[in-house]
């Protein structure tokens, strides 16, 4: 049974995109790479493409962090802060569960974010519900980002 991972969207099959690693034996975070060549304008938010979808149990989300490295050298931030990709996510019919990274440039220039740069890590995080969850009436996601309203 597989329980968490990765796998590359079906656009992106003949794409060279890397499935996430752990760098050292005790990282927390799989390294994201950008699925393609990507110009970050400044004073703007762009979506970089990774060309990757995750799955995982119904009671865990993926965490998206920008890697320290990229951002403190260039300036850069997520615009949400964290990224979370709900277990629901993975094969919804709108994207097929593309992992999406927003970055927000804060410089006065162009950044220039090329193919294979590390640009996030992705972390597997088990999550809680309150006791009262059960009586939530749910939707089925239908899309992905912002699919399930404001």
């Amino acid at each position: 049974m597989r329980l968490r991972g990765f796998e590359i969207i079906s656009s992106y099959k003949h794409s060279d995109v890397l499935l996430p690693i752990r760098k050292t034996q005790y990282s927390a975070g799989y390294d994201i790479q950008a699925a393609e060549e990507t110009i970050l304008l400044p004073a703007t938010v762009t979506v970089i493409a990774t060309g990757l979808k995750a799955y995982m149990r119904s009671d865990e989300y993926l965490g998206i962090h920008i890697r320290s490295g990229i951002s403190i050298k260039n300036n850069l931030s997520l615009i949400n802060g964290q990224g979370i990709i709900d277990a629901d996510y993975y094969n919804n019919p709108d994207n097929e569960g593309h992992i999406l990274i927003a970055v927000y440039n804060h410089n006065a220039q162009n950044i220039l974010i090329s193919k294979g740069t590390r640009i996030a890590q992705g972390i597997f995080y088990k999550y809680l519900v309150t006791d009262t969850d059960a009586n939530n009436l749910f939707v089925a996601r239908t899309g992905g980002l912002g699919s399930t309203g404001k």
